[in-house]
């Protein structure tokens, strides 16, 4: 695997977005150039590719929130391998640009694509993928320490070192800690792990009690339409994060997903290149095909050799009979004025056990709210007339009766126009709503403490968590027009 450029960019709040760093490697780009053929794109300069990458992460014009080469349904992101859309001489497309973002740096790169350009290969049979990921997220540790914070005084010292850490990490655009092609494959039997290089950039070696953090994390979508012309549609996606502290050599460990007896089989599973074995019939479950009972339902053992830093060990997606909170929304409009009526409802299987939960209503496309006479039988309404927001804060639990209203009125009538949204327009509305949920997974999905195995005389501590998350959880008005889906979310 190479690196075909490299950019670090600085986009901190009230400074000048800029690069701060950039490498380019001209023999990586000369293979390039003769594997691509007549489908090349040359990398462009620093201010285009600046501004490309922004547009692509939602970063630029934030007057513009709808981007036609960025948000029409035509074009399916995948995050993190953006494509950047070169114009002028060198018009083309540029992909898989990795890009990552955390506190004011945004580190990005372009691999090496050892494949015909066309047709284009899926992401999961490309190696370069997760390997340049591995190299960006090593060197966003060095630059930003553990804690992923760093004053800029300390910041431009690290950026001052990063060309002498890339001579040694990175010779010639080819990474030298990530696997290389044509390793021999690991037995199938669990066995000591053997020495790890300790990159470059890892700043030391851990010290103290040996510990194994897994955190399973599984995020809910949902587009509910209160409108039975419109099917419901909302998907699971889970992911499972594993951190490995151990002095010295790193040790084999497994870690067992469990399912309760009922459960949906866990499907679209992908692993961490790590992984030394795998039950092919664990591959085999897909959310495009027809679910017909008959798919593996677990245990899913995954055992791994871990690297050196934190890491995805794996993703799936989960079909489950219900959305965790159920909506209903809707508006009437007389003149300047809004009748609004909500009702939410948790199902009764999700735990009334919130971290945070809260429900957002804008209003787009219309004068500056006015006076606002809206009332909610649980929580607490927050009202912003600059944004025509209402912020519904339930808090950390439903009632008892699982079930909350609001009912009211909204006139717009303010001296200026609020915020706008080409897709918002008439009764086209929506509610969104922000929760977390500790300790719950919606497929119910688990890992035990007792099932994590690790192969090592030092007996570390183990860890375990899990959480449910939203995102784009989403209730339309019912009475108006809304965006429908053709299929699954995921």
């Amino acid at each position: 695997m190479s690196v075909r450029a490299l950019w670090i960019i600085s986009h901190e709040k009230g400074e000048n977005v800029s690069i701060r760093f950039s490498r380019r490697f001209s023999t990586v780009e000369h293979r390039a150039k003769r594997l691509a053929g007549s489908w090349y794109v040359a990398v462009p300069e620093e201010n285009t590719v600046l501004q490309l990458l922004l547009t692509e992460m939602g970063l630029s014009d934030s007057n513009k929130p709808y981007v036609a080469l960025r948000d029409d349904c035509l074009h399916c992101q995948r995050s993190p391998a953006l494509e950047l859309r070169v114009d002028g001489p060198a018009k083309g497309v540029l992909w898989p640009v990795l890009a990552i973002s955390q506190g004011p740096l945004i580190l990005a790169c372009l691999p090496l694509v050892d494949a015909p350009a066309e047709p284009r290969p899926p992401l999961a049979s490309l190696l370069s993928v997760s390997q340049g990921l591995t190299l960006l997220a090593g060197l966003q540790t060095f630059l930003l320490g553990a804690g992923g914070k760093l004053d800029s005084e300390g910041l431009a010292s690290r950026l001052a070192m990063l060309p002498a850490v890339l001579l040694q990490v990175c010779p010639l655009g080819t990474p030298l800690d990530v696997p290389l092609l044509g390793a021999p494959a690991t037995n199938t039997v669990p066995t000591p792990a053997g020495s790890q290089k300790q990159p470059a950039w890892k700043t030391g070696l851990h010290r103290g009690r040996a510990v194994v953090n897994v955190a399973l994390a599984e995020t809910v979508r949902s587009m509910q339409y209160g409108n039975r012309s419109r099917q419901d549609l909302w998907d699971v996606f889970g992911t499972v994060t594993c951190k490995c502290e151990v002095e010295g050599v790193l040790p084999n460990v497994t870690v067992t997903l469990t399912l309760p007896p009922n459960g949906s089989p866990l499907q679209d599973i992908l692993v961490h290149p790590c992984v030394t074995s795998l039950d092919s019939t664990i591959l085999t479950a897909s959310s495009v095909d027809n679910y017909d009972g008959s798919a593996f339902s677990g245990p899913y053992k995954f055992p791994f050799s871990p690297p050196l830093e934190p890491f995805r060990l794996c993703s799936y997606t989960s079909q489950v009979p219900v959305p965790p909170i159920l909506g209903s929304y809707q508006l009437r409009e007389e003149e300047n004025q809004l009748h609004v009526s909500v009702t939410l409802k948790l199902h009764e299987s999700v735990k009334n056990s919130f971290e945070y939960c809260e429900a957002h209503l804008p209003f787009f496309n219309r004068d500056q709210m006015g006076v606002v006479d809206v009332k909610v039988s649980f929580g607490q309404l927050d009202i912003s007339k600059e944004k025509n927001l209402l912020v519904w804060a339930l808090g950390q639990k439903f009632p008892k009766s699982r079930e909350v209203t609001m009912e009211g009125k909204i006139t717009f009538s303010g001296p200026t126009a609020g915020p706008t949204d080409p897709l918002c327009t008439d009764l086209t509305a929506y509610i969104k709503l922000y929760f977390k949920v500790p300790d719950m997974t919606l497929s119910g999905c688990c890992v035990d403490q007792h099932s994590v195995q690790v192969y090592s005389s030092a007996k570390p501590r183990i860890v375990t968590s899990r959480e449910l998350l939203s995102k784009e959880y989403f209730i339309w008005n019912s009475t108006g027009t809304a965006p429908v889906s053709s299929g699954l979310l995921f």
